[in-house]
């Protein structure tokens, strides 16, 4: 019998589902900063700032950025490990890494930066590389989590840390209610009406109910060597962010 795991609400062949990501992340590539903003109101602003400063970033600190997208949150690390530091923006999907790269330009935020396409779950890095391991808006599309989590643990020096930036469980009920109808009726129509791509919001709206609920993903870290692992409750909880300590 053939694996299966998840891709939105539906169940597919586990070897199908990093290409149907990539293709959602095709789709959504040039409209994505806009539609971030839109489908926040801005607060995806707030959320990386808040988790820059979590991550503590210090000068000359080497860094790597998984799933970075247009790069919102290299480019604020970058800032902060200065000139004697860097910051590696890694994704899965070219077509992103280009409009993330076309931004660093467009911003003159070269300098400190380097790109790399590959899979979040095989890591071209050896052990203890990084001083800093991050994921922001990534973690909930990747085939299998667990793996994610054991080559951010593996890639870290002893000491370093590794922050999961991600939309998780709201906190209060009635909140969670105007959630859902917001992201299963409003989401998807804002994507057609600005995307012309209804469907790949729908899946990001599913991908975002699919994800680990705060404390389970908190245990998923424990589980592969993690210490001192916290999270903290952003917007009560529609977005949440984990912190974790290799030993």
């Amino acid at each position: 019998m053939k694996k299966t795991t998840h891709f939105g609400f539906q169940e597919v062949p586990i070897e199908e589902k990093t290409y149907r990501v990539r293709e959602v992340f095709n789709n959504v590539a040039i409209h994505y900063d806009l539609m971030n903003d839109l489908m926040s109101a801005g607060l995806h602003r707030l959320w990386k700032r808040v988790a820059i400063e979590t991550i503590a970033v210090r000068p000359g600190m080497q860094i790597l950025d998984l799933a970075s997208g247009t790069g919102d949150l290299a480019r604020g690390m970058s800032r902060r490990a200065g000139s004697e530091g860097h910051v590696v923006m890694t994704d899965i999907n070219e077509r992103m890494l280009h409009v993330g790269r076309d931004k660093c330009i467009d911003h003159n935020e070269l300098k400190g930066l380097s790109w790399c396409q590959c899979n979040a779950e095989e890591l071209p890095y050896p052990s203890g590389a990084f001083d800093r391991v991050t994921i922001g808006f990534g973690l909930r599309n990747v085939t299998d989590k667990d793996n994610v989590l054991r080559e951010m643990y593996r890639i870290l020096k002893p000491g370093g840390k590794a922050l999961v930036l991600e939309f998780s469980k709201p906190i209060d009920a009635s909140l969670s209610r105007i959630y859902d109808i917001y992201s299963f009726s409003i989401l998807p129509t804002m994507g057609h009406i600005v995307a012309q791509d209804k469907e790949s919001y729908q899946y990001l709206a599913e991908s975002i109910r699919k994800h680990p609920d705060q404390d389970t993903l908190a245990e998923m870290m424990r589980e592969v060597d993690f210490e001192s692992v916290t999270y903290k409750n952003l917007t009560k909880g529609i977005v949440a962010i984990h912190t974790g300590v290799r030993a």
